[in-house]
C-alpha cells in the first residue's frame, strides 16, 4: 500500500488547528485509521515533518559476497554434504551459523543440489 500524499497529510494536520475534533473523528471525517492520525499528529509534533517513513524492507542476508564465494567452494568440493554438513562446514570457515532452511535457501538460490546420495543408490550403480 502507498503512503498517502503530502497534501493529503497536511490537511489531516490543518484541521485540529482550525476546529476542535477528536482524534477518533479525524479519522472518520479522513475515512482513516484512528492510528495514522495519532502518529501522524506525534511525528508532527516531534519532528515538525510530515514526510511518509521508510516502509518494510528485508533483513539483511548473513552472508556476503566473500563469504557466498567460500559456500560455493564448500558444496562443490564436499558435494555430497546434507544441508546440516553444509551449516557445520560454513561455520567452521568463515564463522557465520546459519539456519538449515537458510542454507536450503541459498543452495537454491545458487542452483545447487544438496541431495545426499544415499548407499542404496550408490550399491545400484
Amino acid at each position: 500500500m502507498k503512503p498517502h500524499s503530502i497534501e493529503f497529510r497536511q490537511k489531516i494536520i490543518e484541521v485540529p488547528e482550525k476546529e476542535s475534533l477528536s482524534i477518533r473523528k479525524l479519522a472518520q471525517r479522513f475515512c482513516v485509521a484512528k492510528s495514522f492520525i495519532q502518529k501522524l499528529l506525534k511525528q508532527y509534533k516531534e519532528t515538525g515533518d510530515i514526510q511518509p517513513q521508510p516502509q518494510g524492507g528485508s533483513p539483511e542476508p548473513k552472508l556476503k559476497g566473500e563469504q557466498l564465494i567460500d559456500l560455493v567452494e564448500i558444496i562443490e568440493t564436499h558435494n555430497d554434504a546434507t544441508l546440516e554438513e553444509l551449516c557445520n562446514l560454513l561455520e567452521e570457515k568463515v564463522q557465520v551459523r546459519v539456519s538449515l532452511p537458510t542454507m536450503g535457501r541459498l543452495t537454491q538460490k545458487l542452483n545447487y543440489s544438496v541431495k545426499k546420495n544415499s548407499l542404496r543408490c550408490r550399491k545400484r550403480k
